[in-house]
């Protein structure tokens, strides 16, 4: 197999498999922020129970989140190293911004968020968890700052010529603020909001289900719930904006996400279908006609600008980037309904009395997983041929002495220890499920104040009985 291939696989494979738990980390972050807040609130120890218990589910994904992590760094030099040299400027400054102003902020309060429930006040381990809870965010906009500066280049110019040639910086503000990093910064972060709330909300569910732990279930999957109803909405809205920047800047992503090819024509909103790319047209589909010109005009009769304005060299694989790109808006709008029902049955009283709903909640994990993943592959397949959008091929950013049989040796070794570490993920993530939250320390001494007085009756009364039979 082609090398280029080889390496654009693997170093899908392992972006994809560390996506699983950066968003967790953060929507988790935010939810432990709320429930901590609820409990310096109200000094119920209840809502001191439910932070302790998704601190351990929050340290769980941050530690596989940097583990996973640290070899797609590697894979820049080994693979990519002429796009390295590329974009080395640019990415040296928004990851050097991540590791001063994201991680070290995390990092540094993590072990208080952890540990130091006993060796702090209770409003210096909230601040802790707010700053564990905002660098988790941080770290999220200078990846996607750098991300994005793929998609829409800005505040660069180009030094050097050929395989020497590189971007450098010239206005960084300019860079950070590129034409499309507030948008995908917003969807990034609400569908990460998605993660960690629906995350809360299947654990809570099972618990409801088994009918163990319930207060504290019905608790949390009251604030889970809350938190995907807000990010779902939002995630609605940032996707549409997003995809009205995308018509500006790269008009032959947003063409492909709809297999638009004629431009003259106004353009449908398609529900679902099959591109055939051949004869430029979409098999067993359903649209809206004119439905993406209102979207992206305002006018159902306006043209959009479609694929054959560019030439075939310049265009994206279509049919992939029409389903992943399909599939993530359709489950987007899933995770909306399952947050709006699970919001009606709750003004009804009767949220925990729907069995049905408890077991869609179980499975509705699953859903935000997806459409980030699906989400991430049309954005980037969608970019194709370029790496660095109108400056820099994919074809062109590979480096030089990389033979195939290296990156597939490399990727089976990824692949092997990956799965090791998915295993080792769900068998401790389950194991803590199964355990359960811990009793907070209040219930504890009320149980052991208890205890004592039983046994301090128990020695009176035989103590009276000792005295009689003398």
């Amino acid at each position: 197999m082609d090398a280029e291939i080889l390496a654009r696989v693997q170093f899908a494979f392992t972006i994809a498999f560390h996506y699983i738990y950066p968003p967790l980390s953060i929507g988790i972050g935010v939810i432990l922020v709320i429930m901590e807040g609820m409990f310096l609130k109200t000094k119920n120890p209840l809502y001191e129970k439910m932070t302790k218990f998704w601190v351990k589910i929050f340290a769980l994904t941050f530690g596989m989140g940097v583990a996973t992590g640290i070899v797609m760094e590697f894979e820049f030099g080994t693979n990519w190293a002429t796009y390295s040299r590329y974009v080395g400027d640019v990415f040296g400054s928004a990851l050097a911004a991540e590791g001063i102003f994201a991680f070290f902020l995390e990092s540094g309060f993590l072990a208080i968020l952890v540990f130091g429930w006993d060796k702090v006040s209770p409003r210096m381990h909230f601040f802790a968890t707010v700053m564990v809870s905002l660098g988790s965010m941080l770290s999220a906009v200078w990846i996607v700052v750098a991300n994005s500066w793929q998609q829409t280049p800005a505040g660069y110019h180009i030094v050097g010529e050929g395989i020497f040639a590189r971007a450098e910086i010239t206005d960084f503000w300019a860079m950070v603020f590129n034409p499309s990093s507030v948008d995908r910064l917003s969807h990034v972060l609400s569908g990460a909001w998605l993660a960690g709330a629906f995350l809360v909300i299947s654990i809570s569910a099972f618990y409801i289900l088994r009918n163990i732990h319930v207060d504290f279930a019905k608790a949390s999957l009251k604030i889970g719930l809350s938190v995907a109803i807000f990010a779902s909405l939002f995630q609605l809205f940032t996707g549409h904006q997003s995809a009205m920047g995308i018509s500006e800047t790269q008009p032959a992503k947003l063409a492909a996400y709809e297999a638009h090819f004629d431009t003259s024509a106004a353009a449908p909103l398609y529900l679902f279908g099959w591109v055939n790319e051949d004869e430029q047209e979409v098999n067993f589909g359903i649209a809206i006609p004119g439905m993406l010109s209102y979207l992206i005009h305002g006018d159902s009769d306006t043209p959009v600008t479609g694929l054959n304005k560019f030439s075939e060299n310049d265009r994206p694989p279509v049919n992939i980037v029409f389903q992943t790109y399909h599939f993530m808006v359709a489950i987007g709008f899933a995770l909306i309904a399952i947050s709006l029902l699970g919001l009606f049955y709750w003004w009804r009283g009767s949220l925990f009395k729907k069995r049905w709903l408890l077991i869609i909640f179980v499975f509705s994990v699953l859903g935000p997983q997806v459409a980030n993943q699906l989400g991430w592959f049309s954005a980037e397949i969608g970019r194709q041929p370029w790496i660095v959008y109108g400056l820099l091929r994919t074809s062109e950013g590979l480096s030089k002495a990389v033979e195939s049989g290296q990156i597939i040796f490399s990727l089976i070794l990824f692949t092997l220890i990956y799965a090791l570490l998915f295993a080792l993920f769900l068998f401790l993530l389950n194991s803590k499920i199964q355990h359960g939250p811990d009793a907070p320390k209040s219930f504890d001494l009320e149980e052991d104040s208890l205890r004592t007085k039983d046994a301090n009756k128990f020695k009176f009364l035989k103590n009276i009985f000792k005295s009689e039979a003398k």
